[in-house]
């Protein structure tokens, strides 16, 4: 009886110390403990957000909310749209980075028959860092995790299988925003993706959205911006990702040099490569912002042919 009496305390101790059956019971001793399932980061799943219930939800955000809201801080002008014409299915759109504006602004100026059915590569350390801020992402934005450095062979194979469902993907290959209006070097996430999943690429360019909403600013003024989209691109037999991110980046680089003056002068310098980069001049930080500034004075500027 004694023996009995000393187990039921013992036992009892046992559930008071470790909360049980509220939380989990704690792994006995001598017994290796199982993997912790995360439910942030990169392990974040999105998979609801793309039921019917979420899409029609977010769909009306985008249609009742985003776009007339973009239309009023962006004012948005948008040139290259004939470029995706001969596109049929699924494509990854590979833009430059410079504000959170980029985002809803590509969401909302996306043409049909993609605009709605598409996923946003998102930085899953940042977007997906907490289980509120993940469920916000993938509702509003129908954003998945994506790594800022290396894209793993759980993003990739994530996204090679939403592609195969026929959705399309919106990436900032960059990895972050400009801290400073100039762009940064292209990593290789999107052209990884690109040879992985076998479809093309559409480079786009968006100007102005950095006077909207800069890096750490948290209200945004209206400002009018240009989206540029440029030809859809494949990689060659045997391409790696290194040398596909800078044919990516240097597409890009034309298509801004083709909004700051115009498709002929743009066209020339991309046909001899001398197409300034996207990365501005090596220089200080004052000098960088000069440069940067006489850039946005010329893009004002009207510009004809030099025939």
């Amino acid at each position: 009886m004694n023996a009995i009496t000393s187990s039921l305390g013992k036992a009892r101790s046992f559930i008071n110390k470790s909360g049980f059956p509220y939380r989990s019971a704690p792994t006995p001793y001598g017994v290796e403990p199982a993997p912790v399932k995360k439910n942030t980061g990169s392990d974040f799943n999105t998979d609801w957000a793309r039921k019917y219930p979420a899409r029609l939800t977010r769909a009306m955000l985008i249609e009742g909310f985003m776009r007339p809201a973009m239309k009023f801080l962006a004012d948005p002008h948008i040139s290259g749209v004939d470029r995706l014409s001969g596109i049929d299915g699924p494509v990854i759109f590979a833009a430059n980075h410079h504000s959170h504006a980029d985002t809803p602004l590509l969401l909302s100026t996306i043409p049909d028959p993609w605009r709605h059915h598409l996923v946003v590569g998102a930085a899953a350390d940042y977007f997906f860092s907490t289980r509120v801020g993940g469920t916000i992402s993938s509702l509003v934005m129908s954003a998945v995790p994506i790594e800022r450095t290396k894209v793993g062979r759980r993003s990739a194979e994530m996204v090679r299988d939403l592609i195969d469902e026929g959705w399309s993907l919106i990436i900032f290959p960059e990895g972050g925003r400009s801290p400073d209006g100039w762009g940064q070097p292209f990593r290789g996430g999107a052209a990884y993706l690109a040879i992985r999943c076998g479809v093309p690429v559409v480079p786009i360019h968006i100007y102005g959205t950095g006077k909207i909403l800069r890096k750490g600013k948290s209200l945004p003024r209206p400002s009018s911006t240009k989206i540029t989209f440029g030809d859809p691109l494949m990689p060659d037999e045997g391409q790696n990702a290194k040398r596909f991110a800078e044919k990516l980046e240097t597409a890009v680089a034309a298509l801004a040099d083709e909004a700051s003056t115009d498709w002929w002068q743009a066209r020339r310098r991309a046909y001899s490569k001398t197409s300034p980069d996207l990365t501005g001049p090596d220089a200080g930080g004052w000098r960088r912002i000069w440069a940067l500034g006489k850039n946005d004075r010329r893009s004002q500027r009207k510009r004809w042919p030099d025939f």
